[in-house]
């Protein structure tokens, strides 16, 4: 007796089609076994997961890899256009790139 909640190749075509992807009837047969298994997997997993499990998102507990954020020591805007090759007003100035041909 065929398992009446597996994924058939026609549900993948289907699926394909909703989402406008052309596949070829060895991807659709992929398909079907490969998202077959992934619903087993899923099944396997509610089956243990009881409500005194907590759910997580992470089976290692993480924390925060970032430092604190210290301003430390900047340069003033007139040492870091002390190096460049053109500076107007404050900014460094460059050459336009869009619509001009150089």
């Amino acid at each position: 007796m065929p398992d009446p909640t597996a994924i058939t190749a026609e549900q993948v075509q289907h699926l394909a089609d909703l989402a406008r992807i052309a596949l070829t009837p060895e991807e659709i047969e992929h398909l079907a076994v490969e998202l077959g298994s992934i619903v087993d997997n899923v099944r396997k997993v509610t089956e243990v997961a009881t409500p005194d499990v907590p759910a997580t998102s992470h089976p290692i507990p993480l924390q925060n890899v970032y430092r604190p954020d210290v301003i430390g020591e900047i340069l003033t805007n007139e040492q870091a256009l002390s190096g460049a090759p053109d500076a107007d007003d404050g900014r460094f100035r460059v050459s336009a790139i869009l619509g001009e041909e150089q």
